[in-house]
């Protein structure tokens, strides 16, 4: 199952199909670029000392999509770039197989090579994907920053709540309200 979206220099998908890197270089060729620069993430056979045997991803797929369209649309407003292409898996993708791509081309390199570094990075911090690794003795799920900023803004509200119902209500003095004002 593949979900996609695309518009005027841009195109996203996210999908469990093995990603096909031809095609997304293909989908950011033009005769206006003279430069193309890619990101392809795989998956290693290690993880600190320890064997993987595969990863897994999920997807909040409809928003997910939506993130990978903000994200080229950030890109395009930050740098002179011709087109944009990205694609994630979802499911499970073995040792060597590519989970992301990143494609982007521009005039010149210098534009695609740092939009290329950005967008990999905005990626990871920002869209809702989560991936799972898989080792001979068990498995664990990866922490994307997108998950750690959620629950430190929901760790954050709840000292804020805490805080606040420890706090006796202040009496206002009767000048300072609305109706003593009037």
């Amino acid at each position: 199952m593949a979900q996609q979206a695309s518009g005027q220099g841009w195109a996203v998908e996210v999908t469990d199909q093995p990603l096909d890197i031809a095609k997304y270089t293909g989908l950011v060729t033009d005769p206006a670029a003279g430069a193309i620069s890619s990101f392809i993430g795989t998956t290693r056979n290690n993880f600190q000392g320890k064997a993987v045997l595969r990863l897994e991803y999920e997807a909040y797929v409809p928003m997910a999509v939506a993130k990978l369209k903000e994200l080229c649309q950030r890109l395009h407003s930050k740098w002179e770039v011709t087109h944009v292409a990205m694609a994630h898996r979802t499911g499970v993708v073995e040792v060597c197989e590519a989970s992301v791509i990143i494609a982007v081309s521009s005039p010149h390199r210098k534009a695609s090579l740092e939009a290329t570094h950005w967008a990999i990075d905005e990626l990871k911090a920002t869209v809702p994907i989560w991936k799972k690794e898989f080792f001979q003795d068990g498995s664990m799920w990866k922490e994307n920053e997108e998950s750690r900023r959620l629950l430190q803004q929901q760790l954050e509200g709840q000292q804020q709540q805490q805080q606040q119902q420890q706090q006796p209500a202040a009496a206002t003095p009767a000048a300072a309200t609305p109706a003593a004002a009037q």
